[in-house]
């Protein structure tokens, strides 16, 4: 049952300033002497300090901690090649996300082109602007090739949510899906129906935290992807077996079934046919794979997972990128690397061993959450991932050698995290307060 009508989404939007992001001012601007500081002539000191030492950017300006989410508006969410300008709601939503859960700064830009090569240079161009690049909604396959263009050419963070995002989660779910069956991830046979850009990063990651290749079999709409089938694209060519097969096939004693491609494609019998608590991530939506009151009745042992909040597991990007960012924006990392992704997942994986605080108990109207079968991720709205995957991201980043400004006291800095998101979201509340009135 929706929560909304359509005229409900639609004045959200509209009402009472069209769009849901602002740029608001951080300093005083009172008197004469605030404008003199604001702009000309103050504003001189902190430019020749930066012409000085390029550096004091990050002192001087808000740029280490803005990130550009950038689309060409090619497949806008479950709506597909909508255009940029239709997807811009979508990318000022994200905008909302990174402020809301990691006081991170964003300007959404809308590119309104369909040349790969041409997008990279419109970003490359912008390098001086942003900390960070977020890539939104940006096609498959089109969307390897620009963040692996951008990652080798620019000195800040390229990240492609679409593709790491739902993989991260995922992955952590993975880790403790294993720890509950008692499985390595070596150990795992995977199939993955869809190729687009999430079930290709997700098979990627699978195989960073110790899946075998060779156990992944990956469907895309015309079937298994296999070695000598016509038209693979090179990313879906690295997945290829050695010889066709059925879904029903490939299901048989499986460990684990992502599903990122439409609903009711996974029948009761399927599940039945894969190995003891089988893990099951339907991530279609609205309606995944299979229903998670089907999955359960044909295989009660089985780890469920959806895109959904109205059932256990909800697997949702709001859980990494805020976070991933904010620990890579506060040690200015050149770049979010693998180490950086394992860490998050890694951290996230822990989190759901942790007893639950009441209060998020209470924002899920449960009367308890412990790790098990229907709880192997934290719930999204759970504050304390905050702390945790961004203090696991920022070590990752220093360890792996991408961090260009070292945290030296890792309790000090937990603090801060939180008390900057508190004060971040009182400032939003005291202005929506005030726009009420």
């Amino acid at each position: 049952m929706a929560l909304y009508t359509k005229e409900e989404a639609l004045a959200y939007h509209a009402e009472p300033r069209p769009g849901k992001v602002e740029v608001v001012l951080t300093k005083p601007f009172v008197t004469q002497k605030d404008l003199s500081m604001a702009y000309s002539p103050g504003v001189a000191e902190p430019c020749l300090a930066i012409k000085d030492d390029p550096a004091l950017v990050s002192t001087y300006t808000g740029r280490a901690n803005l990130v550009a989410v950038v689309s060409d508006g090619t497949a806008v969410l479950g709506l597909g090649n909508i255009g940029p300008m239709a997807g811009k709601p979508v990318m000022e939503g994200k905008g909302v996300l990174f402020k809301h859960f990691a006081d991170v700064d964003v300007f959404d830009l809308e590119l309104n082109t369909k040349d790969p090569d041409s997008l990279c240079d419109v970003v490359k161009a912008l390098e001086p602007t942003f900390g960070g690049i977020n890539l939104e909604d940006i096609k498959a396959p089109e969307c390897f090739y620009i963040e692996q263009k951008l990652k080798k050419e620019m000195n800040i963070p390229v990240f492609h949510d679409d593709q790491h995002g739902t993989a991260v989660i995922s992955g952590a779910a993975l880790l403790n899906a294993c720890e509950i069956s008692g499985r390595k991830p070596e150990d795992l046979k995977v199939v993955i129906v869809g190729a687009g850009a999430a079930g290709i990063a997700c098979g990627e990651f699978y195989i960073s935290l110790g899946v075998k290749r060779e156990n992944v079999y990956m469907f895309d709409s015309k079937g298994l992807i296999y070695e000598g089938r016509a038209g693979l694209n090179q990313y879906k060519a690295a997945f290829a077996q050695k010889q066709d097969a059925t879904l029903e096939e490939c299901m048989k004693g499986a460990h684990l079934f992502l599903g990122l491609s439409k609903g009711n494609l996974v029948s009761k019998d399927m599940v039945r046919s894969m190995a003891d608590h089988p893990v099951i991530f339907a991530m279609a939506n609205p309606d995944p794979e299979i229903t998670y009151e089907d999955a359960k009745e044909a295989r009660p042992d089985c780890i469920m997972g959806t895109g959904r909040s109205d059932y256990p597991n909800q697997i949702n990007n709001v859980s990494g990128f805020p976070y991933i960012f904010r620990g890579a924006l506060d040690v200015e990392a050149t770049e979010i690397n693998e180490a950086m992704k394992i860490a998050a997942a890694k951290a996230l994986a822990d989190l759901a061993k942790e007893p639950v605080p009441a209060d998020i108990l209470e924002a899920y109207g449960v009367e308890s959450l412990s790790f098990g079968i229907d709880y192997v991720i934290p719930k999204p709205l759970d504050f304390r991932i905050l702390v945790a995957e961004t203090v696991a991201v920022a070590k990752a980043a220093m360890e792996s050698g991408v961090a260009r400004k070292p945290i030296t006291d890792f309790d000090a800095y937990a603090k801060s995290l939180e008390a900057r998101l508190k004060a971040s979201n009182a400032r939003g509340n005291a202005f929506i307060d005030a726009l009420a009135k």
